[in-house]
């Protein structure tokens, strides 16, 4: 699935990362603790996390996510944009919960990580 059907499904906002809406996305995960994500296999998924700081753009560098959505309406604040931008890394904005989000992707086919298996 592309992003561009992220945004449609999860009716996101893409606050940055138009340039990336072509992007395939096979695996997300969903989590506000970010330290959960760091234990991998998370190359190419999609975060999904109601946490709205630094430390998930920070996450999803460091682990290799495709891109990051934010839920239940939650905005980003300048810094976490400007972040988005140095690094690259799509950013989007949907008014579901964690819970609704994850599962409309999973509806449409999109697994969670632990569908992959971790490298030794």
């Amino acid at each position: 699935m592309k992003l561009s059907e992220v945004k449609r499904l999860l009716k996101a906002e893409v606050v940055y990362g138009d340039h990336k809406l072509e992007t395939e996305v096979e695996l997300a995960a969903g989590s506000d603790l970010m330290s959960d994500l760091l234990t991998g296999p998370t190359a190419g998924a999609l975060l999904l996390s109601g946490l709205n700081n630094l430390q998930v753009i920070r996450t999803a560098v460091i682990a290799g996510f495709t891109g990051v959505v934010l839920v239940r309406g939650k905005k980003p604040d300048p810094e976490m944009i400007a972040q988005a931008k140095i690094h690259d890394v799509p950013l989007m904005t949907t008014p579901f919960t964690l819970f609704t989000a994850c599962g409309r992707l999973f509806k449409e086919g999109v697994r969670g990580v632990e569908r992959r298996k971790k490298t030794p």
